[in-house]
C-alpha cells in the first residue's frame, strides 16, 4: 500500500496510518497531556506507554457504526466462551488477539447490543443525524504547521461538512445523564475536549484557510442512550486556542531540549473547586444539622 501524504487535508487515511506519525506530529492528545505534564507526553507518546482501555473500544465501535467507516467490530464465537460468557479460554484468548491484530474491535454480546442501541439513538436524533448527514466527509485527516512555534500538528473529524462551516465530533459518555450539558461540561474541563476543539479548528485554518464551528455529539452509553448536541462557546474556544498554543511552545521546548518534566516541586496547596464550595453551601453549613 502507498504511504499518503501527510499535508493538508488527507481523505481516505486509515486509522492505524493516521496514528502511525507518533511523536513527529503533536495530536490534541498529546497536546492535553503536555498541559497536564510533559513527562505524561513523554512516556505515553514518545515511549509509547499506553495501556488501552475498554471504554475506548465503545467509544470506536459508536463511531465506526454512525459514521459508517472505521474498524469492524466482533464478538466472540459463543462456543469459545467458558461457561460464564468470559472470553478467558486459551482458544477465546487467541481467537481475540487474531482479531485485534487485523484491526477489529472486539466486543462481547452484551456490549454489542448497547452499541447498536447508542449508535441508532444518534442516528435518529433530529439534529445529529442533520450534521451527519451534510454533504461532507467522515474521519478527514488534516496536517499543518503552526505558524508561530514551527510544530507540526495533526487532527482527524469524525465528520467534516464540505459546504458548511461546521464539524462533528461524537463523543461517547458512560453514565446516566452524561450528556447533559451541566455533565459534559466537567467532561470537557477534565479531558481537555476544549483544546481538541481549538486545536482541530487551528490545524484545519493552518492547511486549507478554512473557519469551522466545532459540534460534539455525545451519546450516553447507559439506556435509554440519550443525545444531545454542544457546542462550546466563543469564549471557551478561546480559552483552548490558549492552552494548546502553550502546549505546542512545551512540545518545540521538550524537541529541542531532550527534557520532559513532570510536575513542579514544592508542597502545593489547594483551594476547593466552587463546586464543592456550592455543595458545601446546600448541605453542611447549617453545622451538618439534617435538613430532611
Amino acid at each position: 500500500m502507498t504511504e499518503m501524504k501527510r499535508d493538508g487535508l488527507v481523505l481516505g487515511m486509515e486509522e492505524d496510518e493516521y496514528h502511525g506519525g507518533g511523536g513527529a506530529e503533536l495530536s490534541s492528545t498529546g497536546a492535553k497531556l503536555l498541559l497536564q505534564a510533559p513527562a505524561l507526553f513523554k512516556h505515553a507518546v514518545l515511549d509509547r506507554q499506553v495501556e488501552r482501555k475498554k471504554a475506548w473500544d465503545l467509544g470506536t465501535a459508536v463511531h465506526s457504526r454512525v459514521l459508517g467507516v472505521g474498524a469492524e467490530t466482533v464478538t466472540c464465537p459463543p462456543e469459545l466462551l467458558a461457561s460464564n460468557g468470559a472470553m478467558s479460554t486459551k482458544d477465546a484468548k487467541a481467537w481475540k488477539a487474531a482479531q485485534e491484530a487485523a484491526g477489529k474491535t472486539v466486543v462481547s454480546a452484551t456490549e454489542a447490543v448497547k452499541i447498536k442501541t447508542a449508535s441508532e439513538a444518534v442516528l435518529a436524533h433530529p439534529d445529529a443525524r442533520a450534521i451527519l448527514e451534510l454533504e461532507g466527509d467522515a474521519e478527514a485527516s488534516v496536517f499543518a504547521t503552526c505558524p508561530e512555534t514551527g510544530a507540526r500538528l495533526r487532527g482527524r473529524f469524525d465528520r467534516l461538512a464540505k459546504h458548511h462551516a461546521l464539524a462533528g465530533d461524537v463523543k461517547t459518555v458512560g453514565r446516566a445523564g452524561g450528556a447533559n450539558e451541566a455533565e459534559f461540561l466537567r467532561t470537557v474541563f477534565s479531558l481537555g475536549y476544549d483544546v481538541q476543539a481549538a486545536q482541530y479548528i487551528d490545524t484545519l485554518k493552518y492547511a486549507t484557510g478554512r473557519d469551522v464551528e466545532f459540534v460534539f455529539i455525545v451519546v450516553e452509553l447507559t439506556a435509554p442512550h440519550l443525545v444531545n448536541v454542544i457546542r462550546l462557546s466563543p469564549q471557551y474556544v478561546e480559552m483552548g486556542h490558549v492552552k494548546s498554543m502553550e502546549a505546542r511552545r512545551r512540545y518545540k521546548r521538550g524537541l529541542e531540549t531532550g527534557e520532559w518534566p513532570g510536575y513542579p516541586y514544592g508542597i502545593k496547596e489547594v483551594e476547593p473547586p466552587m463546586y464543592a464550595v456550592y455543595d458545601f453551601q446546600d448541605n453542611y453549613e447549617d453545622g451538618g444539622e439534617m435538613t430532611f
